[in-house]
């Protein structure tokens, strides 16, 4: 490259939700870029008007965001090789296009649609590889000036040549491919508008980027876009194609059928994006140990792309699940109670949260290590604050009876009752006395009095419920507990 510096762009299309394999490209660009002291561009390719929306740019942009993953050039920042939306970039597309016009690079092509398919029938039916057959390629500029003096629209399509494109991929290898086997492809639709595979040529270009590190899907485009940027003497890029993601049963990750919306299946169910980002980081590039768990300034400093694998990774929704977990455990209480609050959608609930803020702390701190989504703090925190309804079975442990369960609630409440200090450590030794004292054994005593607290066979330590509970609430909640199993 004659370029020294580093420059990497993402250029996502606003067609659809943000989704998985978008932000491992846009990461992967991010710390390549960090690590090599470059530049992250973001650039929107919005030329597919029908599909394109402002509501799924504006989701791109707020995922990245979220993400921890900042650009110095595009939308919102500015930069000098701006602007950063292609439909704002029509102008030079179409210089570019007129020039390759100019040179015998690239023809207008007639064809209506019904004669395209045509011709891609009579392929598939002689069992050929449909390409087109360059009929157009050489119209005589009489011929052309008559098409056009009768208003038939027109696409333009690029020349290709026959010969071999060979390229070395900074993840795959070397890479070659029989240009003859592509034929003559379209660069500007009739509408006026580039197609992606045209545009982009001309935006890495004039935005002098470096280097393309993209998904695997895009490799067949690398010979077209070599094919052009030669054809418009200049330097292309150099390339990386990242492998695919697939789901654990090795299927290709669907955004129709699988949870792949950074918006709609992480952030809004929970995850925190430090994990979504270190475990995305983790789908397809290893360092050199066993080390799991990354900030985000730890892989700056690691990413090689020279360890970016050659095959498929592996989505593994529960090693996510357990990652999120391991980092929710890292979060103070108070980050962590401030966080979950986006997940109360309980009204009644969200009103004694305001009413007993410290209780709500206190409530969060005894389920944070059981949490591996933000969005369960709701559900695991409601019996702190409502009794719950429960079946009179969950009172009796494994290997105990309605008869002896009875006892040991009886004695819970006649003994506890007695404290007047109701602390962790006076409660334990407590229980485990009159258990045994009365030939019970301490499960089945500390199960029943924790099921009574909590109304569930799931729930923090019996000690710390007491603690947090106070001795009234937890004499009141045994008493009920006593009744439902009379």
């Amino acid at each position: 490259m004659e370029n020294e510096e580093i420059r990497v762009r993402f250029a996502p299309s606003p067609t659809g939700k943000f989704h998985i394999g978008s932000a491992r490209t846009a990461l992967f660009n991010y710390l390549f870029a960090k690590k090599m002291g470059g530049k992250f561009i973001l650039r929107i390719e919005d030329t597919d008007k029908e599909r394109s929306s402002e509501e799924y740019t504006q989701d791109i942009i707020n995922s990245l965001l979220w993400l921890g993953i900042g650009w110095d050039e595009g939308p919102q920042v500015g930069g000098e090789y701006g602007p950063y939306f292609q439909t704002q970039r029509l102008g030079s597309y179409k210089k570019f296009a007129d020039k390759l016009l100019e040179d015998k690079k690239a023809y207008k092509c007639f064809c209506t649609a019904e004669e395209l398919e045509a011709e891609r029938t009579a392929q598939h039916a002689a069992k050929q590889a449909p390409k087109y057959s360059g009929k157009c390629r050489n119209l005589t500029p009489e011929q052309v000036a008559e098409n056009e003096k009768a208003g038939k629209p027109f696409a333009i399509r690029f020349i290709t040549q026959e010969k071999k494109v060979d390229f070395d991929d900074l993840i795959k290898g070397h890479i070659s491919y029989d240009a003859g086997l592509i034929g003559d492809f379209t660069i500007v639709r009739s509408d006026g508008m580039p197609l992606f595979t045209f545009a982009v040529v001309v935006d890495d270009y004039e935005m002098k980027i470096s280097h393309v590190l993209r998904g695997e899907e895009h490799l067949p485009n690398a010979a077209k876009h070599i094919l052009i940027a030669e054809a418009m003497q200049i330097m292309p890029p150099q390339f990386g194609h990242m492998p695919l993601i697939l789901n654990t049963d090795k299927t290709k990750m669907s955004k129709r059928k699988d949870p792949v919306s950074v918006t709609d299946d992480y952030r809004a169910k929970g995850y925190l994006p430090d994990a979504l980002v270190n475990f995305i980081a983790l789908l397809g590039w290893n360092n050199t140990d066993d080390q799991e768990i990354y900030s985000m300034k730890e892989l700056i400093q690691e990413f090689q792309i020279e360890r970016v694998g050659k095959s498929p990774s592996i989505f593994d929704r529960e090693k996510l699940l357990w990652m999120n977990g391991l980092y929710i455990r890292h979060l103070t209480v108070g980050e962590l109670a401030s966080q979950a609050q986006n997940f109360i959608t309980d009204k009644e609930l969200e009103d004694k949260i305001m009413e007993r803020p410290d209780f709500y702390l206190q409530a969060v701190a005894l389920v944070q290590d059981r949490l591996k989504l933000l969005s369960e703090v709701q559900e695991m925190i409601k019996f702190f604050f409502f009794p719950q309804e429960y079946d009179a079975e969950v009172l009796i442990a494994k290997k105990s009876d309605k008869t002896r369960t009875a006892l040991a609630l009886k004695l819970a409440e006649e003994e506890l009752a007695k404290l007047t200090k109701f602390s962790h450590d006076e409660t334990e030794s407590t229980l485990r006395a009159a258990a045994q004292v009365n030939e019970l054994q301490a499960g089945e005593i500390l199960w029943s009095v924790r099921a009574a607290l909590s109304g569930s066979s799931a729930s923090p330590g019996v000690f710390e419920l007491l603690e947090v509970f106070g001795k009234d609430e937890s004499l009141k909640r045994i008493a009920t507990a006593r009744t439902k199993l009379a």
